[in-house]
């Protein structure tokens, strides 16, 4: 299909440049090289929060229905390309900025995103101090929705979603291209590797015994952020000890974050690694059904994609819905940082936070500021982007 790499990487750029044209919000999502760039421009005084795994990466579509390897299912962070051990006040400030875009595209008035950045701090509160298996604050309806949803879903449903077919076979088209002869040999080695092997045989109930075969690959046209970045499903089969099945295995490139972390010698320096340890410190449902290693000389995160697993996708608020989704969300986050500290700590956190706010006004004043400078950096580059993507587009 291509001549080479750089024929596939140029196609793929051109196609996130389309898919970043499509909303303001669309642009907030897949531009987090640039925010922290704007951020660190802005000179803004956030608070110092403690060096924790953060997600980096914090918007409304991150965040999820995972399920374990039981197959329990809580909302928790679902993408963490971007996760460093940082200060915990960029992931408060890109979510309230991902829900400040999710607003205005649904023609929401900007007294509701004065509202929502106030109810973010309350649910985010909420969240630090509870407990694993707690919900701490109420579920929206349509978090509730899609959570029963989740919670029926079989391999048929996980199949007809990603593959178009429930078929044991990759369909080649726009999502999924086909893969080389050399990349098909290494897809199989890897999954042979002790480390990957021994995840997909663990989460699935199997000993060392039983059997992981490769049945097909693609090359994976996916997400926004990651267009460009090396990615591709795998079909295994699982034979030996239990009945036989099939699993929808993801393989993609681990980037530099563009996040600033607190201590960098503190994470590990592959990659991959640290994608693992921040997924297995923010996201346990996920983290621990993934694994690192290196492909064609990159290194690579896998994991094995559940049924259950299911994004939020909100992209239409009502006034009400803005408001509990905002309280909501910010909760769950709250609860990816608090799991990582002690009571302690997580009560200096609460104090400095709150000692932030004004009389007046709930939400502290350096968040506000900062999502309103954010805000206008984000559409200004939003509408030079969409002039760019239609001269080229003709």
């Amino acid at each position: 299909m291509f001549k080479d790499e750089q024929e596939r990487l140029a196609f793929l750029l051109a196609r996130q440049a389309e898919k970043m044209a499509r909303s303001p919000h669309a642009f907030v999502r897949g531009n987090t090289v640039q925010h922290y760039e704007w951020l660190r421009d802005l000179k803004i005084h956030m608070p110092e929060g403690p060096a924790i795994w953060i997600c980096g990466d914090c918007h409304v579509g991150n965040l999820g229905p995972l399920a374990d390897v039981k197959g329990n299912v809580e909302v928790q962070i679902r993408d963490l390309d971007q996760t460093v051990i940082g200060n915990p006040a960029h992931d408060i400030i890109r979510l309230a900025l991902s829900l400040s875009s999710a607003a205005r595209g649904s023609n929401l008035p900007g007294t509701v995103t004065a509202r929502m950045i106030e109810e973010m701090l309350i649910g985010y509160e909420a969240g630090l101090l509870a407990a694993d298996g707690q919900t701490p604050v109420e579920e929206p309806a349509v978090v509730a929705t899609v959570k029963r949803e989740a919670l029926g879903r079989k391999w048929r449903h996980l199949a007809e979603e990603r593959l178009a077919s429930v078929k044991p076979s990759i369909p080649l088209g726009n999502k999924f291209w086909a893969v080389s002869d050399e990349e098909k040999w290494n897809i199989g080695l890897l999954l042979d590797s002790q480390p990957v092997k021994s995840l997909i045989l663990s989460i699935n109930k199997r000993s060392e015994r039983a059997r992981v075969e490769l049945v097909d690959a693609a090359y994976w046209i996916k997400g926004c952020s990651s267009l460009g970045k090396m990615r591709y499903a795998a079909i295994v089969h699982i034979s030996g000890e239990r009945k036989d099945k099939l699993s929808l295995i993801d393989i993609k490139e681990a980037v530099l974050s563009a996040t600033p972390p607190s201590d960098a010698s503190a994470m590990p320096a592959h990659f991959g690694e640290r994608v693992v340890a921040g997924a297995q410190a923010l996201s346990p449902n996920l983290g621990k059904r993934m694994a690192s290693g290196d492909f064609l000389g990159k290194p690579i995160v896998v994991r094995e994609l559940m049924p259950e697993d299911l994004k939020l996708d909100i992209e239409q608020f009502t006034r009400k819905e803005a408001v509990s989704a905002a309280r909501y969300l910010s909760s769950v986050v709250g609860k990816a940082h608090g799991r990582q500290m002690t009571p302690d700590t997580r009560k200096a956190w609460m104090k400095e936070l709150q000692s932030r706010h004004t009389a007046d006004f709930a939400a502290p004043t350096w968040l506000w500021n900062t999502v309103l400078a954010l805000l206008v950096r984000h559409e200004e580059a939003y509408l030079k982007h969409c002039r760019s993507a239609l001269h080229e587009a003709a």
